[in-house]
């Protein structure tokens, strides 16, 4: 028999459910950031999710950014781009 054990420890912290959402399927003209921190990793996955999502969802227009340093926080002028030209974003960090 397998037993699986959840390494997961109580916390403290109340759990918030995240309440922002926007409803992509069959939606006809959709705009998604897709945002990587510059780890080489992020990049190439995050290609990979926008390929996927567009396959499934024609009606999805993909945007890639990159932050190019994944130990700064993204510019303002970066997260202005992305708000002008985005309705939601997928942000990914990798190694």
């Amino acid at each position: 028999m397998i037993r699986y054990h959840d390494p997961v420890a109580p916390t403290q912290v109340e759990v918030t459910p995240y309440r922002h959402s926007l409803r992509i399927r069959g939606a006809n003209d959709v705009h998604i950031g897709f945002l990587a921190n510059g780890f080489p990793d992020s990049e190439n996955f995050l290609n990979e999710l926008q390929d996927a999502i567009t396959e499934i969802e024609p009606g999805v227009t993909a945007h890639a950014y990159n932050k190019g340093n994944a130990s700064i926080a993204a510019p303002d002028d970066l997260l202005d781009e992305i708000m002008g030209d985005c309705q939601a974003v997928v942000a990914a960090y990798g190694h």
